[in-house]
């Protein structure tokens, strides 16, 4: 289900970005249709080049990022991260995403969280000549650790300045409840990020705190 009205995304946003990957790989614009329908003919069009090539343009990078975030459906957005993880490596791919989600507008940060768990696509030689010469991956493309680490200082910064229920829900909800899933630097800000969960009017906030509380016992 596309999340237009509650993300607040510009109707002609997505459409910019899915134009501009399409040109950047010389897919031919697809017939005219109203801008929400020909975003998504666009997006479908370049699905299939994206991942049969062995390698794509350095310019490409921004763009594919930037339709990843500004797709409005969740069920879609891994057409272009998943092309991007395969040929950019997911170390850069889910840094990016950081990025957004550190310094973007409330719905760009959404189109973040949505493309993050895209991110997380499992990687198969046989999916994509991108993937390495015969099956080879140089792994430093995918170490992402000290990412991971950097989404959750991002999800827990946002939470804490957000004034929107829904976005302190998408930075919320989904992180780990498990201490031991936060590195030890992070963990003064996990438990003041806590003690504001537990304060929180929201049911759904305090049921997370209260699962992060079990953990520790």
């Amino acid at each position: 289900m596309a999340e237009d009205e509650q993300s607040g995304m510009e109707p002609g946003s997505f459409l910019q970005c899915a134009t501009e990957v399409a040109r950047l790989l010389g897919v031919e614009d697809v017939v005219m249709k109203p801008d929400d329908r020909r975003a998504r003919l666009l997006a479908h069009a370049v699905r299939k080049p994206l991942l049969e090539r062995a390698s794509l343009p350095e310019e490409l990078f921004a763009p594919l990022m930037a339709a990843a975030v500004y797709d409005p459906d969740p069920s879609f957005c891994r057409w272009f991260v998943e092309p991007a993880v395969y040929t950019f490596g997911r170390r850069r791919v889910m840094a990016a995403l950081v990025d957004y989600l550190r310094i973007g507008t409330d719905a760009e940060r959404a189109g973040a969280v949505r493309a993050w768990y895209c991110a997380h696509v499992p990687l198969r030689a046989d999916r994509s000549p991108a993937y390495g010469p015969d099956g080879v991956r140089d792994p430093a493309l995918d170490e992402s650790q000290d990412i991971k680490d950097a989404w959750l200082e991002a999800s827990m910064r946002v939470f804490a300045e957000a004034t929107d229920l829904r976005m302190s829900h998408r930075v919320l909800l989904d992180l780990p409840t498990s201490r031991a899933a936060y590195p030890p630097r992070l963990h003064n800000l996990l438990e003041s990020t806590l003690a504001s969960a537990q304060a929180h009017p929201d049911q759904h906030i305090r049921r997370w705190a209260a699962a992060a509380d079990r953990d520790a016992v």
